[in-house]
């Protein structure tokens, strides 16, 4: 397995969860989250670039989650705050490994649940 998620939950809204996503062995170009809840289609939420210098993020979450990496770029992290119902859903982590690729890559995913 490429990508390892680790640090979803179950939290109170208006509360925090930060997730993990650890590259094996898998050189990355840009590294994304998606999400998919329960019946819906999986959604982008954001990315970041190999050096960390560009973020880009949904519009529902911009301003709540950050996306970062760690200085090893080994590590991707996934700041939620002020999570809401809405948020709930299963959380990927994703690759690419050239400018020109898809997100291909994919993590086994990690569940968030927030409740009211």
């Amino acid at each position: 397995v490429p990508l390892v998620e680790s640090g979803g939950g179950l939290v109170q809204a208006g509360g925090s969860l930060r997730l993990s996503c650890a590259s094996v062995g898998t050189f990355a170009y840009a590294w994304a989250w998606f999400r998919q809840a329960p019946g819906k289609e999986r959604e982008f939420v954001g990315e970041i670039n190999w050096n960390g210098a560009s973020t880009n993020y949904d519009v529902s979450v911009k301003g709540r989650f950050t996306i970062s990496r760690d200085d090893t770029k080994t590590t991707v992290d996934l700041q939620m705050n002020n999570l809401k119902p809405e948020d709930t859903a299963v959380y990927y982590c994703a690759i690419k490994q050239t400018v020109a690729d898809h997100f291909g890559i994919w993590g086994q995913g990690t569940q968030v649940t927030v409740t009211p």
